[in-house]
């Protein structure tokens, strides 16, 4: 019960969480790293970060498990997740709670101006996960060679057409590519708030046509003519380092700021954002129904609330993420921890970031992908 916090760090205690988390980033995985010692040293919990390459293995796992009748005893503890990831394990019962919002640090998150700490892709979060980190859809441009990067859907295709072989995108269904879709959408779609809703509740098709008709014509004018795409988002960065595209997407407005801070991108590259704003979301951390050491999961994921934890995401030479507290509610020590933040050169301010977009509901993201996958999928 993490009403009973004392409790919980008494049961915590000699526990190893398994922390199933996306493995595809040395930055990120730095990040858990480091979380991982400093709960082990304060609290006696060991952290081992399970990598994976799709969220949707860990919960494929949880799943088996609930089949073969295991309710106790998992093997997984903790999963880094949120969308249709989350909304799959809420339906199928797979989640241990509601546990989030009685966690000590909960009252310093910004549950007011951040919605999407409480409403995961649509869904009501409910207290079945903790949210650590803020995200929002940026584009990023190298100025040596791109000065004026185009500022809508309409105009990425126009520039593409112009400019073959310069753009790409992660494949779905990576992450990244995925949104790259859903952005897409809402550059193009007629009605976008239909995006809120299930997608069996809309018309499908004439929905989506415009987004087919703008990827048909844009797929040609891809890097490699869209015959190969980067698996992740990580070897996207990597060719815009090469010089071999001059513009690709981020869900972490920070990130080109931390890979110039640890040389990976040139200093002439800058971040913008389109016109009509960019999806945002928040990262969640939930616990499976039969996690083994629920106690020291929860443990991790009041940490990943402290203000020491989220200044130091925010911070572009270890993450750049975004925080999901309220910092003006910190006390004055640690609000400084923020205030004294170099955001980096290439990191947008919140007014040039602009107000987020809600994520569409989950059912868009499947949809999309597999319509992708059969319309313009190449196999790797």
């Amino acid at each position: 019960d993490p009403a009973d916090w004392g409790a919980v760090l008494q049961d915590a205690r000699g526990q190893t969480v398994y922390w199933n988390a996306w493995g595809g980033s040395t930055a990120t995985n730095d990040f858990i790293r480091w979380a991982g010692d400093q709960v082990e040293q304060r609290h006696g919990v060991v952290v081992e970060h399970v990598k994976l390459s799709d969220t949707a293995d860990a919960v494929s796992r949880v799943l088996a498990e609930k089949t073969a009748g295991k309710d106790a005893g998992g093997a997984v503890d903790l999963i880094w997740i949120n969308g249709a990831n989350f909304a799959a394990m809420k339906e199928a019962g797979l989640l241990f709670g509601p546990w989030a919002e009685n966690l000590p640090n909960w009252p310093l998150v910004d549950i007011e101006g951040k919605p999407a700490v409480t409403s995961d892709f649509t869904v009501p979060t409910e207290g079945l996960e903790s949210p650590w980190a803020m995200a929002q859809v940026v584009f990023y441009h190298d100025t040596a060679r791109l000065p004026e990067p185009p500022r809508s859907i309409p105009a990425l295709l126009e520039w593409a057409a112009a400019h073959p072989g310069r753009f790409t995108f992660p494949q779905p269904p990576d992450f990244l590519g995925t949104t790259f879709l859903k952005q897409a959408l809402y550059g193009l779609a007629e009605d976008p708030a239909l995006l809120q809703t299930p997608v069996e509740a809309t018309d499908y098709a004439a929905v989506t046509a415009p987004l087919w008709a703008f990827l048909d014509d844009l797929t040609p004018n891809l890097w490699r003519r869209g015959r190969a795409y980067p698996q992740t988002g990580p070897r996207q960065l990597q060719l815009m380092a090469d010089g071999e595209i001059d513009l690709a997407l981020s869900f972490s407005p920070g990130e080109a700021s931390t890979a110039i801070a640890n040389g990976e991108l040139p200093d002439t590259v800058r971040t913008f954002v389109i016109d009509g704003g960019t999806i945002g979301n928040a990262s969640f951390v939930a616990i499976p129904y039969n996690a083994t050491a629920k106690a020291g999961a929860m443990v991790l994921a009041d940490f990943l609330l402290s203000p020491e934890a989220q200044a130091r995401a925010q911070d572009p030479a270890v993450l750049g993420y975004g925080t999901v507290l309220a910092t003006n509610r910190l006390d004055p020590a640690d609000r400084a921890l923020f205030d004294a933040l170099e955001l980096g050169i290439a990191t947008l301010t919140p007014a040039e970031l602009g107000p987020a977009l809600p994520e569409p509901h989950p059912s868009w993201a499947v949809a999309l992908e597999k319509d992708w996958t059969a319309r313009f999928g190449v196999a790797q």
